[in-house]
């Protein structure tokens, strides 16, 4: 369809300079100290866009050139049978994943795919740079299935040990290629050697992560789903995180809806949640420290693999950085809190036998996190709340579908050097 470019301006949060995306995917400000950059719409008041439908409908706040095939957008409404539980009187909930009575169509069943429609709409139709996103499992789901039912090449690295996410309803064409980290590798690992393919080839571009202002206006319309649905901002906004990219889009999404004007003050508290025993951000914020805090690498690998939800074991979040997670929990009031494998798995049941559908592993985590808060008096029972349900349906999905694994093409030690990393990235495409 015709779809006149989203207008926007790039500002950095450090120092303010505002600056035109010209080059289109511009992640940070070379000539400045390390800061995140924030997207600055023409349009200051939301419309949502029916005419477009899907995660487009937000196409005023998104920073997209183009409209791909596919999107679904989040879908917010009122609970009833866990709000009755908590004895919430305003509970609601984003639902990103498959639920189709709901209107929830994410084929993938995570709000990654938020993030995936639009990083690869900020491309333009001509972008001719294979783009490199490095996973701990449900983005790389995600950034494999936009790419594969868009035809656009894709550079994937995920931990061996995180395959189990690899799942779809439909086989992956073959654009999308992905490299592993041997058994004992982990999130960061991926991240490392993707950093080294795209350092060592002009062939590659990096998706950029939290830099990037397309994956968090992507995940921030989860707010957009959220505000536009309720009719104000919420008093507190519970997730469960691993680099907390999502949390700081959400933040974002609530200032930008103060300056809307239409939706109330912005006093939405973030409330995070990490899995036992990997819990460095509770840690960090304890200490009152932007440096993020982790005791050694090898003690970080012996707790992720302790944790049922893998996808919250980011070692080297935007914590410290300006615009990133520190400042969003100290400017909002938040606070982060944790969950056992075994509370999430508890809190998971609950959520299904409650609401009717089965959740994530890491959505679980956010759930038992609202259970604790409730039961410890850190949200009052008449608050507006907002529960980002991340990832859900996937059991349902599986059920009603045929499934197809994605299988890695090259499998590299945690070891490997930059030479090996990037022949055998360059070698697939």
């Amino acid at each position: 369809m015709s779809f006149k470019p989203t207008e926007y301006n790039i500002v950095s949060v450090a120092t303010g300079t505002r600056r035109s995306d010209d080059g289109g995917w511009t992640l940070g400000f070379a000539d400045e100290a390390p800061s995140l950059i924030r997207a600055e719409y023409a349009e200051k008041q939301l419309t949502v866009r029916d005419d477009i439908g899907g995660l487009y409908r937000f196409a005023d706040w998104l920073p997209i050139r183009r409209i791909l095939e596919g999107s679904a957008a989040p879908v917010t409404y009122k609970s009833k049978g866990l709000a009755e539980a908590l004895g919430l009187e305003n509970l609601w909930i984003t639902f990103n994943g498959w639920w189709p009575e709901k209107g929830a169509a994410m084929k993938t069943a995570t709000f990654k795919e938020c993030e995936a429609y639009s990083v690869c709409a900020r491309m333009d139709d001509d972008f001719d740079k294979i783009l490199v996103v490095a996973s701990a499992g449900n983005t790389a789901r995600a950034f494999a299935q936009v790419c594969s039912d868009n035809k656009i090449p894709l550079l994937l690295f995920v931990p061996r040990d995180n395959l189990n996410a690899l799942v779809f309803g439909s086989p992956i064409e073959p654009c999308v290629k992905l490299v592993c980290t041997e058994s004992g590798g982990d999130y960061f690992d991926a991240i490392r050697m993707s950093n080294i393919a795209v350092a060592g080839s002009d062939l590659f571009i990096a998706e950029g992560g939290a830099k990037n202002i397309a994956r968090r206006d992507g995940m921030a319309t989860t707010v957009l789903s959220a505000v536009t649905e309720i009719g104000r901002i919420p008093d507190a906004y519970f997730q469960a995180v691993g680099s907390g990219t999502g949390a700081i889009a959400a933040w974002e999404a609530a200032m930008r809806f103060e300056a809307d004007g239409r939706y109330g003050k912005n006093s939405m508290r973030l409330m995070v949640s990490q899995n036992e025993p990997f819990t460095p951000m509770l840690d960090s914020l304890a200490a009152d420290s932007r440096d993020f805090i982790i005791v050694d690498d090898d003690s970080a690998r012996s707790q992720v693999t302790e944790v049922n939800a893998k996808v919250l074991t980011n070692r080297r979040p935007p914590w410290g950085v300006p615009g990133g997670l520190y400042d969003a929990l100290k400017a909002s009031g938040g606070a982060v809190l944790t969950a056992t494998n075994n509370e999430a798995v508890i809190a998971g049941e609950r959520f299904e036998q409650l609401e009717g559908i089965d959740i994530s592993d890491a959505a679980g985590v956010a759930v038992a996190s609202l259970f604790k808060a409730v039961e410890n008096g850190a949200v009052a029972k008449d608050e507006t709340i907002m529960l980002n349900i991340t990832g859900g349906g996937m059991e349902r999905f599986r059920k009603e579908h045929d499934m197809y694994t994605l299988e890695p093409t090259v499998i590299l030690p945690v070891d490997a050097s930059d030479e090996e990393i990037v022949k055998a990235s360059t070698a697939l495409f």
